[in-house]
């Protein structure tokens, strides 16, 4: 229906002037034919006879015939008028416009007027001629021709019309209906590949929509797949912590018992040796509470940061400036090689923030253990570099290394879980875990650089945001 209304339209621009040019060709025809019969009454010496003019008049359709030749003005044809001239229309100097407002004018007057034509004879046969004429077969005529291509301007559009309306359909109603009945197909099975849709379309923009769709589709299979594999992993990360708690609540016992023990080298490692363990015990507990993809809030306590800081390095057996050395029994700097790693702290013994210290404790462990293992595994000497200040918004900590930097991969999925991983058998979610832990202090973890002369993080912790949402911690 919008194609035939836009097809006639259109006919609109070619509807009026051809009304047009049909009412001057039809006066054109009534003049051609009172020149003919002007011409029978000069070509005879008497005259025709009365009976013989009125039938000349009645078969050129005209009341008067006048001619102007050699500048005389002269009326070769007569009759009675019924009524005055209505109105003149000269054709010599009717521009289009004219000719258009005279054709539309004579369609819609429905009085039998009388009008007046002047024109140029044919065949030079003279000056000019003029005629008296009635309007009503002119407009009978008008109307007629306007019927005939109405109707066939109609006739055209409806043929069109169906022709764009198939088209339309093989070109885009088919393709988008695919594309719907695709996209119920995928929300039904999701994590199924094979409903994923193939591009096919032939307009442009529609293949350009599907592309995208498909793109789309296995973004989003490629994400439920590892959601699934996640949930699997955490099903199995709880039985295993569920077994590992039991074991390290074991071993905590017998810990506690060596704390007694009279050997001052054993009374001096124990403390140690039982808040390892107490840490271990208390991040299986965590993770058997976990139960959603995110950390319990943080406890927020004051304490000095250089002593956590010396409790991660010689957790990692980076103890001051002292090489990295594998404790016996592999504990947390195993496979570390002697004289290869050294670090430098520049933490002000009084500084003093407020956090969740064992979450912070992980979060710089994550830090430092990376920079360990990214200097070993170039087998050449490093060095870890930790600083800390404050300023009046926030306290700021920055860990950086004289490692190899971080790939381009991991630099693009840097905080995303199993995705960040650099060395082989990594999970990449150390510095997911820590990114999170950091958010959840309010304040933030980010890459100040990672080159060939090595990386950088610092860490945010914001002081009003701390003091002024979480003041019940206090």
């Amino acid at each position: 229906m919008l194609t035939i209304v836009f097809v006639l339209l259109a006919d609109v621009l070619i509807f009026v002037p051809s009304l047009a040019r049909y009412r001057a060709d039809f006066l054109l025809e009534r003049l051609r034919q009172a020149q003919i019969a002007a011409l029978t009454q000069l070509a005879s010496d008497s005259g025709v006879t009365p009976e013989l003019e009125a039938e000349l008049l009645a078969n050129a359709g005209v009341y008067n015939v006048v001619l102007r030749r050699d500048d005389i003005r002269q009326l070769v044809l007569s009759s009675p008028v019924p009524e005055p001239v209505h109105a003149d229309y000269d054709l010599r100097l009717a521009g289009p416009w004219q000719l258009i407002r005279d054709a539309l004018s004579a369609l819609f007057d429905s009085h039998d007027r009388v009008v007046r034509v002047i024109g140029n004879p044919v065949q030079e046969g003279g000056q000019l001629i003029e005629i008296t004429m009635p309007q009503e077969p002119l407009r009978k005529a008008m109307l007629l021709y306007a019927w005939r291509l109405l109707m066939f301007s109609a006739l055209i559009s409806a043929v069109m019309a169906v022709l764009l309306f198939l088209a339309a359909q093989r070109l885009i109603v088919q393709p988008i209906r695919r594309v719907v009945l695709h996209m119920k197909a995928y929300a039904d099975a999701p994590e199924d590949a094979r409903t994923v849709i193939e591009p096919s379309a032939r307009v442009e923009e529609l293949r350009e929509a599907e592309e995208m769709l498909a793109t789309m589709q296995r973004q989003l299979t490629g994400a439920l797949k590892q959601r699934e594999r996640l949930a699997q992993l955490g099903g199995a990360v709880a039985k295993i912590s569920h077994d590992l708690r039991n074991i390290l609540t074991t071993a905590q016992l017998f810990a506690d018992r060596i704390e007694g023990s009279a050997d001052p080298v054993v009374a001096r490692s124990a403390p140690k040796l039982v808040g390892s363990i107490s840490r271990a015990v208390s991040l299986c507990e965590a993770t058997l509470a976990f139960g959603k993809a995110e950390e319990a809030p943080p406890m927020l306590t004051r304490f000095p940061l250089a002593q956590l800081v010396s409790e991660v390095l010689e957790g990692e057996g980076l103890e001051g400036e002292t090489p990295a050395q594998a404790p016996d029994g592999g504990a947390p700097g195993e496979g570390a090689v002697p004289g290869l790693v050294t670090s430098l702290t520049d933490i002000a013994a009084n500084l003093v923030l407020r956090a969740d210290r064992e979450q912070l404790y992980r979060v710089i462990s994550n830090l430092v253990r990376n920079a360990r293992q990214a200097i070993e595994a170039t087998g050449q000497p490093g060095t870890i570099e930790i600083s800390a200040g404050e300023s009046d918004s926030e306290w700021w900590l920055r860990v950086g290394d004289t490692g190899p930097g971080l790939p381009p991969r991991a630099r693009e999925h840097l905080f995303a879980a199993f995705q960040g991983g650099v060395r082989k058998g990594g999970t990449g979610l150390g510095l997911a875990i820590s990114a999170e832990l950091v958010r959840g202090h309010g304040g933030k973890l980010e890459l100040l650089h990672s080159d060939s002369e090595g990386t950088e993080f610092m860490i945010h912790l914001p002081k009003l945001a701390v003091n002024t949402e979480l003041q019940q911690f206090d």
